[in-house]
C-alpha cells in the first residue's frame, strides 16, 4: 500500500508521513492510485454535503469549496496560477514559458484566473446543491486525478530531472490503462447518463489542454498537470449543473 500512501501525501494536505524517501518505482506506481485518492476525497465531500444539509445553500455551497481546497492544499491551483501567468507572458516561446512556471511570484492574470476558476466552481456547486446532485461530488474529483494518471501516461514530461519525471518514467503502462477504464466504468455505473456525460465532457477538455501543452510545450510540467486538474473538475461540474 505504499505507493497508495506516496499519492496521498503528495496529492493532499492530509497528515500523512513516509518512513522514508520511496523508491522510483514506487513513486511511478502511485499514480495508479490517484484516481483512488479523488475517491477519498469525493466521499468526504459528499459525507460534508449531507451534514450540511439544513445550512443556507450559499453558505452550503462556500464550505463545500473550502474543504475541497483545503484538502489538495491548494497545490493544483498554484499550478493553474503558474500556467495561466506562464502561458500568457510566453508569448508562445517553450523556453520563456517554462521560465516563468518556475517564478513563484503570481501576476495579474494568475489572480484572475483563480478568482474566475473558484467563482465558476462556487456557483457549479451551488446548482448541484439545489438540484440535490450530490453525486456529482464524488466523480469530480476522481475524473480530475485519472486525468493526471492519463496526461502523465500519455504526454512525455518536459523537466528533466524534476519528480514528474521519475513519476513518469516508473508508471506501469498496461495497469494504467486498465485503472482508467476502470474509472469509466465506475463513473457510469455510478451515475448513469450524467456519469457518461461528465467522462465525455473531461475527455473533450482533456485533449484540447493536452494539444496547448505539446503544441506550446512539447510535453507537460507539474505546473500544466496541475492545471489541467483544476480545470477537468471545473468542466465535469459545470456540465453537471448544466444538463
Amino acid at each position: 500500500m505504499l505507493p497508495f500512501w506516496i499519492a496521498l501525501q503528495f496529492l493532499s494536505s492530509l497528515p500523512v508521513r513516509l518512513p522514508g524517501m520511496p523508491e522510483p518505482g514506487e513513486m511511478g506506481k502511485s499514480l495508479l492510485y490517484y484516481p483512488l485518492v479523488g475517491l477519498l476525497f469525493g466521499l468526504l465531500l459528499w459525507v460534508l454535503d449531507q451534514l450540511l444539509g439544513g445550512a443556507p445553500v450559499l453558505l452550503h455551497a462556500a464550505l463545500l469549496l473550502s474543504a475541497w481546497v483545503m484538502l489538495s492544499g491548494g497545490l493544483h491551483l498554484d499550478g493553474l496560477a503558474d500556467s495561466a501567468d506562464a502561458w500568457l507572458g510566453g508569448f508562445g516561446d517553450r523556453q520563456r514559458t517554462l521560465e516563468i512556471m518556475k517564478d513563484p511570484r503570481s501576476g495579474p492574470i494568475a489572480v484572475v484566473t483563480l478568482v474566475l476558476v473558484l467563482l465558476l466552481k462556487f456557483c457549479a456547486l451551488l446548482a448541484l446543491i439545489e438540484a440535490q446532485q450530490g453525486i456529482a461530488l464524488i466523480l469530480a474529483p476522481v475524473i480530475g486525478r485519472a486525468a493526471m494518471l492519463g496526461l502523465f501516461l500519455s504526454t512525455p514530461y518536459v523537466r528533466a530531472g524534476g519528480l514528474g519525471q521519475a513519476l513518469s518514467a516508473h508508471l506501469p503502462r498496461n495497469p494504467a490503462h486498465g485503472v482508467l477504464l476502470v474509472v469509466v466504468l465506475v463513473c457510469v455505473a455510478l451515475a448513469g447518463w450524467p456519469g457518461a456525460w461528465a467522462v465525455v465532457t473531461a475527455g473533450v477538455v482533456f485533449f484540447w489542454l493536452r494539444h496547448l501543452m505539446l503544441r506550446r510545450l512539447g510535453g507537460t510540467t507539474g505546473d500544466t498537470a496541475g492545471a489541467l486538474l483544476e480545470l477537468l473538475e471545473l468542466a465535469v461540474l459545470l456540465s453537471w449543473a448544466l444538463i
